[in-house]
């Protein structure tokens, strides 16, 4: 492939990626509010469009066209700023996620993913590490305690739940050996007993998975682990003084990390691309809607949560995090070392 290719391949690849992405995110919001109704007992959105399937178009021009307002307290180049790092992280990570193998279009084959990279998921973990940086700055640069106390929370949950989080993917890929995101689901691939895919959660990692599951709630913010931004304690937390489109792009930042967590989730724990092994051949076939049909299920599991469990507090939170998930991540770790060197 000539480098004039590559590019045009990469751009065309980045352009279908954001759209998708971004599209994903405003569904998302519609999915969550649709799902949380029922569980309450009540329709969610059913005005604008056929089942509410355009209130997300509403809601994106509502934002485009609302006044934006700057508090005169507030310092503002790193005011302006915060929202703009937190929604550039959220949508960078996405660029390593792999949703399928190489294929081949006019004699040009690509991988389906923007790029493929040997430490794909080592970029990950950097790239929404530095997400939380958005949220802190827009807590500081506020100058309001509510802001300043919800971004101190964020800072402090990013902490706790990042070393629970880290470890709980060690198991993953010492199973794997390798850090690349493609290498991680082709080692999931066959089945064992002849029936049972061999997905990371079925072989000795449902602990990690248990363990990234609720590091991820805490790292993306939401219920029960949503303090940085509880309304019962802190107004809004630290998007209290941001209005319009700054404030929206606070939200489509949480929404794309929950996203890019849901596909991480898939890839590292339940197969990826990979489809269930029982069915007709043609539906083996189908890596795309495999992939998209898992993040779905972890996305309903992720709004399910909220549906359901009060917010925790704040010091539960934490001696969570420190007293009983990084032990355990710990334990999962040597139990899983010692399992592989016994094999070995």
């Amino acid at each position: 492939m000539g480098v004039g290719t590559f590019i045009f391949v990469s751009v065309i690849k980045i352009v279908v990626a954001v759209v998708i992405l971004l599209t994903a995110v405003a569904y998302t919001v519609w999915l969550e509010r649709k799902v949380v109704g029922h569980i309450q007992n009540r329709w969610g959105p059913t005005r604008v469009g056929p089942f509410g399937l355009l209130q997300p178009l509403a809601d994106g021009i509502k934002f485009i066209f609302k006044e934006d307002l700057t508090p005169p307290h507030v310092y503002k180049s790193l005011y302006i700023a915060a929202p703009m790092i937190a929604l550039t992280c959220a949508l960078t990570s996405i660029s390593v996620i792999p949703v399928g193998n190489w294929v081949t279009v006019s004699g040009i084959s690509t991988p389906l993913q923007i790029t493929d990279l040997n430490i794909g998921l080592l970029l990950i973990l950097g790239v929404t590490s530095l997400g939380v940086y958005g949220v802190a700055l827009a807590g500081w640069s506020s100058n309001s305690k509510y802001s300043l106390l919800g971004g101190l929370r964020a800072s402090a949950q990013m902490v706790s739940y990042e070393i629970a989080l880290g470890l709980s993917l060690v198991g993953v890929l010492i199973l794997a050996g390798s850090f690349s995101l493609h290498e991680i689901v082709e080692a999931q691939a066959g089945t064992f007993w002849g029936f049972i895919p061999r997905w990371n959660m079925f072989q000795g990692q449902f602990v990690a998975f248990f363990i990234y599951l609720m590091a991820a709630y805490a790292e993306t913010n939401r219920v029960p682990f949503d303090l940085p931004e509880a309304e019962t304690e802190l107004v809004a937390g630290y998007h209290t003084e941001y209005s319009a489109m700054k404030f929206a792009m606070f939200f489509m930042a949480e929404y794309a990390n929950m996203i890019t967590v849901a596909c991480l989730a898939t890839i590292l724990f339940l197969g990826g691309w990979k489809g269930l092994p029982y069915g007709p051949a043609w539906l083996q076939d189908l890596p795309v809607f495999w992939f998209v049909l898992k993040v779905f299920c972890f996305l309903f599991l992720y709004i399910w949560v909220r549906g359901t469990l009060p917010r925790f507090r704040y010091d539960q939170l934490m001696a969570f995090g420190w007293k009983f998930l990084l032990p355990l991540a710990i334990a999962n770790l040597v139990i899983t070392a010692l399992v592989v060197a016994l094999k070995g």
